[in-house]
């Protein structure tokens, strides 16, 4: 390949990317240069909105444009797909933003809210699917003497900020004393929803889904989880926490139940 059409080819991508710092190809007249520019930045600007339209309406004007141009100029991107801009971005947030001086002006929040948002995207697009051979309306009793197997498709995440509640006229610029605990998940409708939990509930999905290989009933999770808060009263808990199974069954956040005895061996 004839090493100066390599050369330009080069010039014309850092002048995209960056056109302030980098000039254009001399051979390219500068009204097509400007259409090229205009076409990369106006498609990449308006995927990244889309996808986080909270962010978007929490930054000024200037504040994201500096962003997305910093992110088009610093970030080689893995994926060739539009459909996954959105993880590039979030990448170039947690590996890269930190390396423009105009980081120090970013909202304390803003890699927290970023990454809440493209969860949602994630979830909507992932090709993960519910087990099969699942008991979907279990009897009573088999809330707490069966199995019950967490969705693959629901995603128990922690915070330092309140990031579902992030907008326009509430952004919190110190870190609240309590961290917040989110239950992102899809349902068999193919819809995604959101739920707001404590550190307890959090807590049992973790250990419903630790050494999955070894089979755990509703109320031995339960009495672990009794156990781990150091609970006075764990019968207590076991009658709190028969209804809160029931709640995340009802979610299609537990995709169902699996009778003890009944798992097959890989």
């Amino acid at each position: 390949m004839d090493p100066r059409f390599v050369q330009e080819q080069r010039a014309f991508a850092a002048h995209l990317r960056k056109p302030d710092e980098y000039t254009a190809p001399s051979s390219i007249e500068d009204r097509r240069m400007g259409i090229y520019r205009d076409l990369v930045y106006n498609n990449i600007e308006s995927f990244i909105a889309s996808g986080f339209p909270v962010l978007r309406s929490i930054l000024a004007d200037d504040q994201w444009h500096e962003l997305v141009r910093d992110f088009v100029h610093r970030h080689t991107s893995e994926s060739p797909y539009f459909l996954q801009i959105s993880e590039e971005f979030l990448r170039y947030l947690q590996d890269e933003r930190g390396e423009s001086p105009a980081s120090a002006d970013d909202p304390p929040f803003l890699l927290e809210l970023a990454h809440y948002e493209w969860v949602e995207l994630a979830l909507d697009v992932s090709e993960e699917a519910f087990p099969e051979g699942l008991v979907r309306h279990p009897e009573p009793t088999l809330l707490l003497d069966g199995e019950p197997v967490v969705s693959p498709l629901a995603w128990s995440l922690s915070y330092r900020f309140p990031v579902h509640r992030l907008g326009p006229d509430y952004q919190p610029r110190e870190t609240p004393s309590s961290p917040t605990f989110l239950l992102v998940y899809r349902n068999r409708a193919d819809r995604v929803g959101f739920l707001e939990v404590n550190a307890n509930t959090a807590h049992l999905l973790q250990l419903a889904q630790t050494d999955v290989d070894a089979p755990k009933t509703g109320r031995q999770l339960l009495l672990q989880l009794a156990q781990d808060m150091q609970h006075p009263e764990p019968q207590q808990l076991l009658e709190f926490g028969t209804e809160l199974l029931r709640k995340l069954l009802s979610l299609d956040i537990i995709a169902g139940y699996r009778p003890v005895g009944t798992r097959v061996n890989r």
